[in-house]
């Protein structure tokens, strides 16, 4: 190990732990307003660096087949709600508009010469695909259970992370792919060459963080969520609806996932099933922050980065036990310092 070694190790380990980052925020976002555990996460990352590769290689995308039947049930489980509660509900031109905007993106991605499109519509393109999926599986698996305890919340996720994962293998094949880069340019700085994807990785990770403190912190919507996980029952005595609140940050959910799967698909072969192990990662930055704590939680993502990348140079064929055993000494100092309430005796 030399000071040019570590640098290197330090900016794979800055570049992982950006998009690290941006999933434990997501995660913790996700957890805090509807309590979901939000084990698909990684899959919007897989799906979103697959997509690109898909649209890159101008072969056809069976994902928006998967959009289009999400619509047609989430119509017809509005249907359902309307006839049980006469008068409550989305007007019926709303639901035609739900199958109506995958069947326009079906033929817009059939009639295009995908390959031959700037690498700019084609992001544009998977996540026109993609991010529409959030607030659709928040309506059709989450919120009619929404009440459920956090154990039954937690089961639905591994359910549909295990169906998205197979619907993955189904869709993309078990090959695994990469993206071209954004721009084969190389920066450098001192006795390195820091690689232009990861500059564009920490750069688009550092804007949508600032666009997401902004959002929160200066927009009526953003302060209406931030309500709906700092008090859910208060937030819906105020008037804002826990199906917006579930939907609006199952949709960010997905933009970061796929924002972070295009980031990443050129410097990593993804295959089918990939998210699983980095959204993983974020997860630990998440537990770092306790589950809480939005600039802890970023933080601890960002030492989880660093902390893999050296593992690999010191030991990498446990470099991933490494990672995760970090959760261990978290959850026993956070078990300690929390207060337990003693059962009473019968």
């Amino acid at each position: 190990m030399n000071a040019q070694i570590a640098l290197i190790l330090g900016q794979d380990g800055i570049t992982n732990g950006a998009i690290y980052a941006l999933l434990a925020l997501s995660i913790l976002l996700v957890f805090t307003v509807t309590r979901v555990l939000f084990i698909p996460q990684g899959e919007f990352v897989a799906f979103g660096a697959l997509t690109m590769a898909s649209l890159q290689a101008g072969k056809p995308v069976l994902l928006v087949w998967l959009l289009l039947a999400f619509a047609l049930a989430e119509v017809a489980a509005d249907l359902m709600a309307r006839r049980k509660r006469p008068g409550r509900g989305r007007g019926l031109w709303r639901m035609a508009a739900k199958v109506v905007y995958p069947l326009a993106l079906a033929a817009l991605l059939y009639r295009l010469p995908l390959a031959q499109l700037p690498m700019a519509a084609q992001a544009l393109l998977a996540l026109l695909l993609l991010v529409p999926m959030g607030p659709q599986l928040y309506r059709l698996f989450y919120q009619p259970i929404a009440s459920a305890s956090t154990l039954v919340l937690l089961i639905v996720s591994i359910a549909v992370h295990l169906a998205l994962v197979g619907l993955g293998l189904l869709a993309f094949g078990a090959e695994g792919a990469r993206t071209a880069p954004f721009s084969d340019a190389s920066l450098a700085l001192g006795p390195i060459n820091v690689n232009s994807q990861a500059l564009w990785v920490v750069a688009v990770s550092a804007v949508l963080i600032i666009v997401l403190y902004q959002f929160f912190e200066r927009s009526m919507y953003g302060k209406a969520l931030r309500a709906a996980a700092f008090n859910r029952l208060g937030a819906r005595l105020m008037g804002i609806s826990p199906v917006f609140a579930g939907k609006a940050t199952f949709f960010l959910a997905a933009l970061i996932g796929t924002v972070s799967g295009i980031l990443i698909a050129p410097i990593t072969t993804m295959y089918f099933d990939s998210g699983f192990m980095v959204s993983l990662k974020g997860f630990v930055g998440a537990i770092i922050g306790g589950l809480v704590s939005y600039p802890l939680a970023a933080a601890g993502a960002v030492l989880v980065g660093l902390i893999e990348a050296f593992s690999s140079f010191w030991a990498s064929a446990y470099k991933e036990i490494i990672v995760f055993t970090l959760i261990i000494p978290v959850l026993l100092w956070r078990s300690l310092k929390s207060h337990h309430v003693e059962e009473e005796d019968e």
